[in-house]
């Protein structure tokens, strides 16, 4: 799910996604239900987008697999041999073929499909993938609206292998002659795989972290030697107990033994109170009110060592009491569609929880959707394989358990259904959207399904740590949920026959009920958040009180907040980062809950948003800490800290994490403190310097703009169009041309100079972190150079975006007479001279760091050779250019 926007009024604000849906065809919420009708009306493409810059759709073809698929796979879905491949992709100079694991083929679904939207039919599209249609039909539906991200399917003839003709040949050879001269020998270096960043955040081992440039202090304790940490048996201070071990021996290059006299010791204190760090010159007692934040405590202690530089700590007592009782996020690389089905692609292996732990997270969360987690009585088409996701569910919740950590379930239920499925349940049909129909909730059958299936899933995973739901979300759901909402207003029931003469709080709060009963007959512990994603205004104000009074209530903190850019007065109806909440629609939904005595929750993004998904994490630290400083004056319960996007253990979440205490140091102490555990003492002051101004560069950004359609998640990697693309933009993962619609309410010119602007003030931080870099000890240097590739990466982006906008303004202009189409013609192959260089840049930056350019829910949005594919678009549209005009 992505997320709302509003604009400048409040009166008539809708969703970014549903006003999407004006733009970009659905793909039908089944595949079946559109694909096997075909294409038709106003919103049918009758052809693929076609590149001249390859020889042929089949060299397009090998191009854009060779990083994606095996070479025995390429072949079979062409009908070729593999060395008829090996031969295209050799007459195009392509690197030597990788060799993918069956884990990296897991996880590139979504790049392979999108790769081939525009050149496969679908069945080829299967072939390559080795799915069934039924696996495909359900992804495209279920995989987070891909379907609506690919917008509608192009008619693409099958392709079959024939031989290249001679003019083909002629044009794989200069293919091959530009990419090793742009390139050179770096052309043929292999880099980090892809999905390398998977097994770095799985790693258990800790690297060395002791800075050789930090020595002891006079009256420090020193840990080195001499020291053993007392035997806990069981549970998680055993498993606590051995990770500080491990820590202790690996990162800080102590000799723990024993039997010294010198103890470190683990305890659970109820009057602890939060955390508790004792130190003397010959005991150490770590200890905290629960097990869990035991861990936790293990984990600043960790933190703290790392600052310091080495094993030294001062004697005295570190005490603080915990803030947000829960933080919790998605996973940086889970699989977003049936996860549970596919536990050899673990979305949580113990590393990177013990990661997450060290920034301060105790939740985690996952998509579940109720009609495969349940049998039921009443719908029997209901539960194929719950024995097996459950199952898989207990193994995390008992795994996350060792850490401290919770496992949560996001409920966006009852899911619609298509018309077959009320062939046999007509009682039940509800209101229409898009080929589906609702599952009434007003229909007691319905919600007495949703709170069995409910207390089922808590029956069989009895540890799990609770549920959030969204009533409105794209997913057509309950039947208000495409009823009209966003506003000041409430939804209607649409079509539906019973919910027509009903309002939405008293059908809405009467599905909550449903659930909450449910979860309650089998766990009194068990946390329920309500998040009110897509409530208007009327729908909030009535529906809160009407909640249990054990419930939580969950809003975007920073929504509504208002904003001036560019001269563009605006307010935030998406995730933002570069706008620092809470705003005023947050602040209101939370003084309602407080006044129903209801806890109240935070939706924040503190590593990125939708303005930028293409890094793990925008390094912009200093908003961050805005933010929390603001959030630190609400009385909330919970932190929930990303979507989809955002779940890497960062250096921003390393700086939210001193909030989650009460007691905490200056915003300026946190960064350099920060900054010191991931560089070094030497290097800090420039990493903050760099840091502070990246983060008012980023306060440029023109919030406002179609943030789904716009191409800085893609930069660099989208390609340049002489003539206008017929084919309507996709969101997140097809921007083409369509710079209007990028703009949104911003004039085109003021979106070129902001991101021009954004960029210039950025770059004036990257001499600070280079500098940082290089003086950071070895020990330092991989975060360093992350952090390094990370902050290019913005800033290419950022420059790309004005870039493109720009080239498209001037497109507009080849048509003129005269000199103002001279000028347009000169900037345009300036413009295209700067694209094939960003490209070039950020292709070895990409081929180094596989972290870059990937996202949870639309996995790569480029890999290394889209970007040496734009220097060939460069060097096509320049000789095009030339030629229109000249013509």
């Amino acid at each position: 799910m992505l997320a709302a926007c509003a604009d400048g009024k409040r009166i008539g604000r809708i969703m970014y996604r549903r006003e999407l849906f004006r733009f970009v065809p659905a793909a039908g919420l089944l595949s079946r239900s559109l694909f096997s009708r075909g294409l038709s009306g106003a919103d049918a493409v009758s052809a693929p987008l076609s590149e001249a810059h390859f020889p042929s759709r089949l060299h397009q073809f090998v191009w854009r697999n060779w990083e994606l698929a095996n070479l025995e796979r390429m072949a079979e879905t062409v009908e070729a041999e593999p060395a008829q491949i090996q031969a295209i992709a050799d007459s195009m100079g392509l690197p030597a073929k990788p060799a993918l694991s069956d884990d990296q083929l897991r996880r590139f679904y979504i790049t392979v499909i999108r790769q081939n939207w525009h050149l496969l039919p679908n069945r080829q599209i299967q072939t390559l993938l080795g799915w069934d249609a039924r696996r495909f039909d359900f992804t495209l539906k279920e995989d987070d609206f891909l379907d609506h991200k690919l917008g509608a399917k192009p008619r693409c003839p099958a392709l079959r292998y024939r031989t290249p003709s001679r003019e083909e040949a002629r044009k794989a050879a200069a293919v091959r002659a530009t990419v090793r001269e742009t390139f050179g020998e770096a052309w043929d270096r292999p880099g980090e795989p892809p999905f390398a960043f998977v097994k770095h955040l799985s790693e258990t081992d800790y690297s060395d972290r002791r800075d050789p440039n930090a020595e002891i202090r006079d009256g420090e304790i020193d840990l080195t030697s001499g020291w053993s940490i007392a035997v806990v048996k069981g549970g998680l201070l055993e498993a606590a107990a051995e990770r500080l071990t491990r820590y202790l021996r690996q990162a800080m290059g102590t000799t723990i033994v024993s039997d010294a006299a010198r103890k470190i010791e683990l305890n659970v204190d109820p009057d602890a109170g939060g955390i508790r760090i004792e130190t003397t010159s010959d005991h150490l007692r770590v200890a905290s009110s629960s097990p869990e934040g035991v861990g936790r405590a293990v984990a600043y202690l960790q933190n703290h060592l790392e600052t310091r530089g080495g094993p030294f700590l001062e004697p005295g007592t570190i005490h603080l009491e915990e803030n947000w009782d829960v933080r919790f996020l998605y996973s940086f690389f889970a699989l977003y569609g049936d996860p549970l089905m596919e536990p050899e692609t673990d979305p949580f292996p113990d590393g990177y929880l013990e990661k997450l732990v060290r920034v301060g997270i105790n939740g985690v969360w996952m998509q579940a959707v109720l009609n495969t987690l349940a049998p039921s009585e009443a719908f029997p088409e209901f539960g194929e394989g719950w024995e097996t996701r459950l199952k898989n569910l207990n193994a995390l919740i008992d795994r996350a358990a060792r850490y401290g950590i919770k496992v949560y379930l996001y409920v966006n239920e009852p899911r619609a259904m298509p018309a077959s499925f009320f062939e046999h349940h007509p009682d039940v049909r509800g209101s229409s959207h898009r080929d589906l129909w609702a599952m009434c909730t007003s229909v007691p059958r319905v919600r007495t399904w949703i709170s069995d299936s409910l207390a089922h899933v808590m029956r069989h995973a009895p540890n799990l740590g609770g549920f959030f739901t969204i009533s409105m979300s794209e997913n057509h759901t309950n039947c208000f949920s495409h009823g009209g909402t966003w506003g000041t207003g409430a939804p209607n029931g649409g079509d539906c026959p019973r919910c027509a003469k009903r309002v939405s709080w008293d059908a809405i709060a009467e599905l909550f009920t449903a659930m909450r009963d449910g979860i309650r007959r089998e766990s009194a512990a068990a946390q329920i958040l309500h998040w009110d994603w897509g409530w208007g205004d009327k729908l909030a104000e009535n529906l809160i009180p009407r909640l249990a009074k054990d419930v939580i209530v969950q809003s975007i903190s920073e929504w509504e907040t208002p904003l001036e850019r560019g001269g563009v007065k605006s307010q935030v109806g998406e995730y933002s980062m570069s706008v620092v909440g809470p705003g005023p629609r947050a602040t209101r939904n939370w003084r309602h809950a407080r006044e129903a005595g209801l806890k109240t929750s935070a939706k924040v993004q503190f590593n990125n948003t939708w303005e930028l998904a293409a890094v793990p994490y925008i390094p912009v630290p200093a908003l961050v800490l805005q933010h929390c400083e603001n959030l630190s004056r609400e009385a909330l319960s919970v932190l929930m800290a990303s979507w989809t996007l955002g779940g890497y253990p960062s250096p921003n979440l390393a700086a939210a994490h001193a909030y989650y205490y009460r007691s905490h140091a200056s915003q300026e102490e946190i960064l350099t403190d920060v900054a010191v555990g991931r560089y070094g003492a030497k290097a800090a002051p420039d990493v903050v310097a760099a840091w502070r101004q990246f983060s008012r560069a980023f306060q440029e950004f023109p919030y406002g703009v179609h943030m789904y359609l716009i191409p800085t998640h893609h930069g660099p990697a989208n390609l340049l169009r002489l003539t206008r693309v017929e084919h309507k933009p996709g969101m997140i993962l097809f921007p083409q041309d369509a710079y209007s619609l990028w703009s949104r309410k911003y004039p085109p010119d003021v979106v070129q100079s902001q991101f021009r602007k954004m960029s210039s003030l950025w770059a004036e931080g990257l001499p600070l972190l280079e500098r940082a870099a290089r003086q950071a000890p070895p020990s330092r240097r991989r975060a360093a150079e992350l952090d390094l590739a990370v902050a290019h990466t913005c800033r290419r982006h950022f420059e790309s975006v004005a870039n493109q906008v720009e080239f498209y303004r001037l497109r507009a202009l080849l048509d003129e007479p005269g000199a103002a189409r001279g000028r347009a013609v000169q900037r345009m192959r300036e413009i295209i001279d700067d694209e094939a260089t960003l490209a070039k840049e950020q292709f070895h930056t990409a081929r180094e760091h596989s972290v870059v350019a990937y996202e949870a829910s639309n996995h790569y949005f480029y890999r290394p050779l889209d970007l040496a594919e734009k220097v060939l678009n460069c060097k096509w549209s320049g000789a095009a250019l030339e030629r229109r005009a000249h013509a």
